[in-house]
């Protein structure tokens, strides 16, 4: 144990760790699931990514300069938008950039508050304090778009006959859509809203079983996880309503038509 209190782990036990990975493929053999190829090539993509950003994320931290730590953040953004995009399928357009402007917004207005505002660090853009936040952000504001614009396509595509009678009826784009972009923000979520359900029952959420194994109070503990859970959901349903309003537009033409690709 190290005098800060949290229990090291040493490369030994590191490598020891490798065997949940092989019996995981064991089983994968045995049962012909054909997962062993991505599940090595995962894990060794796994250690190295990691290493390398803590070495990244500790030269960093030491020199905790507000233009890195946005620079970095924007890099983070991009390659979230990037992730969240290139799975939809139906899209009229290339989402990414919409994808890209919903998570910056939704990220840095709420990540700044719960760091400026509600843990308050000296200085204030503490590299040690913002990275990791805005990170937990992204990656829950990045699943949410995923959901939320797979569901929206998919919901227009399933009823293309109605929107298109709503718009004969003189019907304006959002009106047309509305219904199956509220289904759309309501399925991008509901994952944070089932954690926010179960968290502390069901589920001992990662930041707050790291605060406790680095020797934190319970107690203490607890209230850092109850702020990343209010600011998860904050973020995803300010990405979630961005995303929309940014992509629904795009489906239709200049005469307040279906684009042929929703068809």
């Amino acid at each position: 144990m190290s005098n800060s209190g949290y229990v090291a782990i040493s490369y030994w036990q590191l490598l020891f760790s490798v065997s949940l990975v092989v019996i995981t493929g064991l089983i994968s053999v045995f049962l012909k699931l054909g997962l062993l190829k991505n599940l090595v090539w995962g894990t060794a993509r796994a250690f190295i990514q990691l290493t390398l950003i803590g070495y990244v994320l500790n030269y960093i931290f030491k020199l905790n300069w507000l233009p890195v730590i946005i620079a970095v953040l924007l890099l983070q953004c991009y390659i979230a938008s990037r992730e969240a995009t290139h799975r939809i399928n139906k899209a009229p357009y290339n989402p990414a950039l919409a994808s890209f402007f919903s998570l910056t917004a939704s990220t840095f207005v709420v990540g700044i508050i719960v760091v400026a505002l509600i843990i308050s660090p000296h200085p204030w853009y503490s590299a040690q304090i913002m990275i990791p936040i805005f990170g937990m952000l992204l990656g829950n504001s990045m699943n949410a778009i995923a959901l939320c614009l797979d569901r929206m396509y998919a919901e227009i595509n399933s009823h293309v006959d109605q929107v298109e009678q709503l718009l004969c009826f003189g019907a304006s784009p959002w009106e047309a859509v509305v219904q199956y972009a509220q289904k759309a923000v309501a399925a991008g979520m509901m994952p944070t809203i089932n954690s926010l359900m179960v968290v502390g029952i069901v589920s001992l959420p990662g930041m707050m079983t790291g605060q406790i194994l680095a020797g934190m109070d319970p107690v203490s503990a607890v209230r850092y996880q109850f702020v990343v859970q209010v600011m998860i959901a904050a973020a995803v349903a300010i990405g979630c309503l961005l995303i929309v309003g940014l992509s629904y537009k795009r489906m239709f033409n200049m005469d307040q038509a279906l684009v042929d690709t929703m068809r």
